[in-house]
């Protein structure tokens, strides 16, 4: 009887799948259309890089697996399925537990909630039988590290912390015979210290319904077939469960199996099956290839000193190979492990290259010429702390763009690839906010990386509390606060709704704002704690409890500010070179003056459009970076097609400064694009109207009907009626009697109609009004269309939100790798 197993992680490789996606392109489409990428170039290219990281390499081999299924001959029919932890996915597949596309959903989330582990690692022990391990594992004294795989009789992995994998690999080398090498990986894989991303996919995992397998599969988990209503219940344990692969193997030979089948690239489980039917296997001498669920690739690191005359022995990620590679020290390549490492321990030996572990990418670290650093990876650019608590791989964000342009797909998008973003809230009706909530919580779950965007309504305090009760009420925990001239109640109130004091009586606030800042002023407000006053008015209006109040004035308003140079939108027009410095040493002062025991992160928005902006910010102090123009031009963006070919063709100098609409009279100023719209030089024309004139009728014949004619395009009193109709509706009766006692008022009215209908002409694409589009946008995008240039980033179909993302941060990390 013919069994099919189905590899796991670590057995990816550049070109897998050739044929394939041609003769299945429905489903490879399929497959593009959930991963917001072409899985076929993934898999040709290996994505620079990409393939070997955990969340693009379990998606594409899923799809490879599942795809070489399909295009199997169905005989000789299987009698048994099994898979290697995410090969798993394709043996259920097979099963018909769930469709094509669910399973690459499916192996999407799971892929992004692995690569986001960080911390400890894991470490191969050969040589010794896999039952004795947990025994000899106890005689160590190692206390948090468990058995990850079984992949053979005679090779068992472990995970764990690294100071105390080093401990144990110390305690094991010193038994006859047996051999540790370390794994590659970013964290320890299949262990009790991945309950937490465990517990996220079982949350996942309940907005699906399975079926029940139609042939015999055998778990992983439990190397036992899975019985009815046991998919989701295995798939959320398997993420922190030992691979129990020996016992598998052993389930198949007793049921019958005498051959397997292995669907998918390599021929790794093939080599693992015959070696364990291999009469002549002799323990310890030659180790088959090791099958490790891999993260991130990191740089080796070293658990204890081997001596230099060990036998050899060959640890991959899976991928086969005939030769074996020596054991050895690894050396210490990063600044954290020199630091970890005993200070007894023995130097390599010269002779003697470090174990092949993992293939590298191009973001590995990798120590320099003659004792320099490493060099540094796209993961480890930025606050580590910010990371941690974000929940995210890398210390970008993508900022929140007015009118629903940061759209709902955008953020659902960058929360399933590890990352996070902001939602447009600014200028939307409420029921389209909670519209957008609801379907983002839908989709990421209760639990999900997000936030919202609390924009300053100096004319409207109402929608700004409006905003924040309809963030309160959905779980929202973080927010953006843009356009803040000086605190609100608003704000205060989300920073510290459900403070409270821990066990050891420190305060903590449970939500986050994020304030965006250009101005030493607003940023010294938000580094502070809450106003008395405001606390008052807060505590009075039933908004805080005392206690909440009470923790407001101990910890800031903002524990994350953003410092926004010259961007798109409302803008000081600063320059971040001068901004993020000046910033920086604001927040040491204001650290020392409250006495605060958390840092204050910084970080830095405006002109992030190159990997070379990114890496200068990071270089300047910045603890994390936030994008925004880039982003506009994504298929997720909540903007026009029309719009999106616009900006695919700025170059750096096309985008000017106009008048803001919403805060017109005061001469605050957005930046906007120049070229293919005539807006800004007319939004300039009508200020100055405004500025020297105190009525339309005072305004020169000629000029009120060119006005009228082009941009309006329609009568001043048409226009008038429309916006008298539309603030009276909204309960704004006081506006309207000013504008009829004051002919001024009433000419920045109607002035304000033409700055709201030029946003709207370009979210809608309206080709008659394509010169009045108004589209707030900074020179980033001149610099990001010079960056993908040639690239498959080049057209604005292809950028997705976290495309975006990828290229700016592993390309910061080269940038800086190559100075």
């Amino acid at each position: 009887m013919v069994a099919l197993v189905f590899p796991g992680q670590g057995s990816q490789r550049g070109g897998m799948g050739a044929g394939l996606f041609a003769r299945f392109p429905d489903l490879t489409r399929q497959a593009d259309e959930v991963l917001g990428y072409s899985v076929e170039e993934l898999c040709r290219s290996s994505g620079d890089g990409r393939l070997d990281r955990t969340e693009y390499a379990q998606p594409a081999l899923f799809v490879v697996s599942a795809l070489t299924y399909l295009a199997r001959d169905p005989v000789p029919e299987p009698g048994l399925l099994a898979g290697h932890s995410l090969g798993e996915y394709g043996a259920l597949f097979a099963a018909g537990c769930f469709d094509f596309a669910t399973g690459v959903r499916l192996v999407r989330e799971r892929g992004a909630l692995m690569g986001q582990a960080r911390g400890g690692g894991m470490l191969a022990v050969l040589g010794v039988d896999n039952a004795d391990v947990p025994e000899l594992l106890a005689g160590t004294g190692a206390r948090q590290v468990d058995v990850a795989n079984y992949n053979t009789a005679m090779q068992t992995v472990l995970s764990g912390p690294l100071d105390e994998l080093r401990m144990v690999s110390s305690a094991l080398a010193a038994h006859p015979g047996v051999r540790c090498v370390p794994v590659r990986v970013s964290a320890a894989f299949h262990s009790r210290h991945m309950r937490p991303a465990a517990q996220e996919f079982a949350r996942f995992l309940t907005g699906f319904t399975f079926a029940d397998p139609h042939r015999t599969v055998v778990s992983s988990v439990t190397a036992r077939p899975y019985a009815p209503g046991q998919v989701a219940d295995l798939l959320s344990r398997q993420i922190e469960s030992p691979v129990r692969w020996t016992q598998t193997m052993a389930y198949l030979r007793e049921h019958g199996t005498r051959e397997v089948e292995e669907v998918g690239p390599g021929q790794v489980l093939t080599g693992l099956w015959k070696r364990a039917l291999s009469p002549s296997a002799k323990p310890g001498v030659t180790a088959a290839p090791v099958a490790v669920e891999v993260g991130p690739a990191t740089a080796p690191r070293p658990f204890a000193a081997a001596p230099a005359r060990a036998p050899r022995a060959l640890v991959t990620a899976g991928a086969p190979a005939t030769a074996a590679a020596p054991v050895a020290t690894v050396p210490l390549t990063t600044p954290r492990a020199r630091a970890a490492a005993p200070a007894t321990a023995a130097p390599p030996a010269r002779s003697a290259p470090p174990a092949t572990i993992a293939p590298s990418s191009p973001a590995t670290a990798r120590p320099g010429a003659d004792g320099a650093p490493p060099a540094p990876r796209a993961e480890e650019l930025g606050s580590d702390e910010f990371r941690r608590e974000y929940g995210i791989r890398y210390a970008y964000l993508a900022g929140a763009m007015f009118r629903g342009i940061a759209s709902a797909d955008l953020v659902i998008r960058m929360g399933r690839a590890g990352l996070m973003g902001f939602f447009g809230a600014g200028g939307l009706t409420l029921d389209k906010v909670e519209s957008a909530l609801v379907r983002i919580k839908d989709a990421l779950g209760p639990h999900g990386r997000y936030g919202v965007n609390l924009l300053h309504s100096i004319d409207d305090p109402a929608y700004e509390h409006a905003v924040v009760d309809l963030c309160l009420r959905h779980g929202v925990h973080d927010v953006e606060a843009a356009g803040f001239t000086q605190l609100t109640p608003a704000v205060v109130q989300f920073r510290f709704s459900g403070a409270h004091r821990d066990a050891a009586g420190r305060p903590v606030a449970v939500r986050r704002v994020l304030a965006k800042v250009s101005r030493p002023e607003v940023a010294t407000a938000f580094m502070g704690p809450a106003p008395e006053a405001i606390l008052r008015q807060l505590t009075a209006a039933g908004r805080l409890t005392r206690q909440e109040a009470e923790i407001a004035a101990e910890l800031p308003v903002g524990q994350d500010i953003c410092v926004e140079a010259d961007s798109g939108g409302h803008t000081d027009g600063g320059a971040a070179l001068t901004l993020l410095p000046a910033m920086l040493r604001h927040r040491d002062a204001a650290m020392a003056r409250h006495g605060y025991e958390r840092k204050i992160r910084v970080g830095a928005a405006g002109g992030i459009g190159a990997p070379e902006a990114v890496a200068a910010a990071f270089v300047l102090g910045a603890d994390f970076v936030l994008t925004g123009s880039v982003n506009q031009c994504s298929p997720e963006a909540g903007t026009s097609d029309a719009v999106k070919d616009i900006l695919a063709g700025l170059d750096v100098q096309d985008t000017a400064y106009a008048p803001a609409g919403d805060m017109f009279e005061i001469g605050a100023r957005v930046q906007v694009v120049r070229k293919g719209t005539l807006f800004a030089a007319r939004g300039n024309k009508l200020y100055q109207l405004y500025r020297s004139h105190d009525s339309w009728e005072a305004i020169d014949r000629a000029t009120r009907r060119s006005v009228e004619e082009t941009y309006f395009k329609r009568p001043f009193a048409e226009v008038w009626e429309e916006t008298r109709a539309y603030h009276l509706g909204r309960g704004r009766d006081a506006e309207i009697e000013k504008a009829e006692r004051l002919p001024k008022h009433r000419m920045a009215l109607v002035f304000r109609w033409y700055f709201a209908r030029s946003v709207r002409w370009a979210l809608e694409g309206d080709p008659a009004q394509k010169v009045n589009y108004q589209i707030q946008c900074g020179p980033a995008i001149g610099a990001f269309n010079h960056a993908v240039r040639g690239t498959g980033l080049e057209d604005w179909r292809h950028r997705h939100v976290d495309r975006i993302a990828e290229h700016l941060m592993t390309g910061a990390a080269a940038v800086l790798a190559r100075r």
